[in-house]
Order: C-alpha cells, then structure tokens, then sequence
C-alpha cells in the first residue's frame, strides 16, 4: 500500500526520474541502503523503487507507528519500527533478519536520521551507524546503495518552511532524482563495511545530484 501511495503521491509533487549503474540488480534478500536528507525522501525512494519492480520492507523511526492508521499500515504490512535509546532497539535488528531471511528487500537508512541544516541544499551522507553492518555480518545480504537528490526542494528546514514546501511543491513541481547503484558484498570488520556502505551511498548520491545539476556534486 506504501508503495502505491508514494506512486500517486510522488509525480502530484515533484518530477522523478531514476537511473541505475550497469548490472544492477534488486534480488530477494537484499538491503537498500539509501541517503536520508528530508522527511519527504522516503516516498520518493520508494516511488523509485517501485518503477524498478521492487517494494521493500522500511526500517522507519517508531513515532510513526503512533500516527493513525498510518501505523496500522506500517504494522500490517511489516515494516519495522527502529526505537533509539530504548530497550525495545535490539527487536528491530533483530525483525530486519527476519525479513532478509524471508526473501524480503529492506529499506534502511543507516545515517539514522536527519540533517540539522535549515537549508535546501544538497550534502554528501553523513557519518553512518552500525546497523546496516551488523545486518550484513548477521545474514551475509546484498547492499543496494541508492542515492536520491532533490527531496530537500519539496520539504526542509523549520517546522513553519516544511509546511510550506508540501503545500507550493505541487505548484513548484521541482525535479528529483534516485540513482540505484550495483549490488556489492560488505567485507572486512564493522569499521570497513561501514566505510565501504557509506562510500557507495554517496557515489550514488553524486549522481542523482549531479544529474540535477547540484553545486554540491559537480564541485566534488
């Protein structure tokens, strides 16, 4: 359902287009590991994802599981809520395996959260935690790394100038863009296999934001 919401919701906000790296593939079983920058991107990745053939599960904070029937959603369809600093933390690592041993693709967005920047620039992913490697070091999967760019033009910085962004971005119509980089297999200890995740997260954001013609990504 997630899916088909963001697909409706998406093309009314913004114009999406997507690319992928040359032998790219979203087999069952694998993580997505995306660059999270705007509480808008997650629609507009799984947008992408879903022109691609692929509906993942979502790794996604636990507060919108208290939204109604947003959270029944989520619930029913299992995605799986991430709660920080909480005894209940380990149960998502833990439903993650789960759903990779299932065959079921997952969403992760291993900054764990967003940039404090007030902005709507672009900026290369921040410094990753140690969820996506221990996920890997777990169940052995895939990592997909996709980059988006241009989800901060729909919505970013105060509460106040996010309102407004969602209610002008049907008018505004700005452009975005997800790039789907090629499977890779994380080695080494959980320093390395964070580096090398964070790494391909951000050559693929180079180019999405690249394609947009983002200073930030032309400048690198």
């Amino acid at each position: 359902m997630l899916s088909r919401i963001a697909d409706i919701l998406v093309p009314a906000v913004g114009r999406l287009s997507v690319t992928t790296d040359p032998g790219t593939a979203l087999a069952p079983g694998s993580i997505i590991a995306a660059n999270h920058t705007s509480l808008a991107d997650p629609a507009i990745v799984i947008a992408a994802l879903r022109r691609l053939g692929a509906e993942p599960v979502i790794m996604a904070t636990a507060g919108l599981w208290r939204v109604p029937l947003l959270g029944r959603s989520l619930l029913r369809e299992g995605h799986i809520p991430v709660y920080r600093k909480d005894h209940r933390a380990a149960a998502a690592l833990d439903g993650a395996v789960e759903a990779l041993k299932e065959g079921r693709m997952l969403l992760i967005y291993a900054e764990g959260g967003l940039p404090r920047r007030r902005d709507a620039a672009e900026a290369a992913p921040e410094a990753f935690r140690s969820g996506l490697s221990r996920l890997v070091e777990r169940t052995g999967a895939p990592v997909v790394p996709v980059g988006q760019a241009g989800a901060r033009r729909v919505t970013s910085g105060s509460t106040a100038k996010q309102l407004l962004g969602l209610a002008t971005a049907p008018m505004r119509r700005p452009d975005l863009h997800v790039h789907v980089g090629a499977p890779l297999e994380l080695t080494g200890d959980h320093t390395a296999r964070t580096a090398l995740a964070r790494s391909a997260v951000t050559a693929a954001w180079r180019t999405a934001a690249a394609h947009l013609g983002e200073p930030a990504a032309l400048a690198a």
